[in-house]
């Protein structure tokens, strides 16, 4: 790593429900953390979650996880939808099943709005299960004015429950 890169941190939220979810999400944390420009810096426990938005549908898996980068905001996007793509993940419903979803949820103070993405996400705040992995380990990160443990506090988090306390299970080779 080159002492003179611009290192920057994003908060990214993971989650599946078809196929092997936990497998799918802990190869996509891989993917990253392999890349020169990502670092993966912290990584929240797997929680399994109720279906959200369409609940006709199995149950998730989601976890959160910080990244270092060097690429700006929209490219680390890129990235991530380019994991998603060779994981074959299919766009065919909002809110619908899917084998992995990676949503850039911040980007170091960055707001941001443009035809690809909106920082900070915009239903971030009122997601119990992007909120409770959050607070795993940034629950004092402010968003929107408040500081994600207050969000959580306030957040529907019923059913969501830890389904790996280890906050390694994305190194793991299953």
């Amino acid at each position: 790593m080159s002492p003179n890169r611009n290192w920057r941190r994003a908060i990214l939220g993971l989650g599946g429900n078809l196929g092997d979810p936990r497998r799918s999400m802990a190869e996509a944390l891989r993917a990253l953390d392999a890349r020169a420009d990502c670092r993966v810096a912290a990584v929240s426990r797997l929680y399994r979650t109720p279906p959200w938005g369409k609940t006709d549908q199995d149950w998730f898996f989601n976890a959160c996880a910080q990244v270092e980068t060097t690429l700006d905001a929209e490219a680390l996007l890129a990235a991530c939808l380019g994991i998603e793509r060779a994981m074959k993940r299919v766009r065919k419903e909002r809110w619908g099943p899917r084998t992995i979803d990676i949503d850039v949820l911040t980007f170091g103070d960055l707001n941001m709005e443009s035809a690809a993405l909106t920082l900070p996400h915009p239903r971030m705040t009122e997601r119990g299960f992007v909120l409770k992995p959050l607070a795993d380990f940034a629950a004092d990160l402010t968003v929107e004015g408040r500081t994600v443990g207050e969000w959580l506090s306030r957040a529907d988090v019923t059913g969501i429950e830890v389904a790996d306390e280890n906050v390694e299970w994305w190194r793991t080779q299953d």
